[in-house]
């Protein structure tokens, strides 16, 4: 069976891992309100979709 002959660091074992991150989300302006939404999915504020309401948003005081 095979064995390493030397410790990796802890560096090089960083590097490896430095790929392994999630990436940021992706948030854009709602072209409806202008409050920051994720693409592809229905505004949070608004509920707006490509530029037409498909969902009541009820506004809590």
């Amino acid at each position: 069976m095979a064995v390493p002959k030397r410790k990796k660091s802890k560096s090089r074992i960083r590097m490896r891992k430095r790929s392994h991150r999630h990436a940021a989300i992706a948030v854009s302006p709602c072209p409806a309100c202008g409050a920051p939404r994720r693409p592809h999915r229905v505004c949070p504020a608004c509920g707006a979709y490509r530029g037409r309401p498909v969902v009541s948003v009820d506004t809590e005081a």
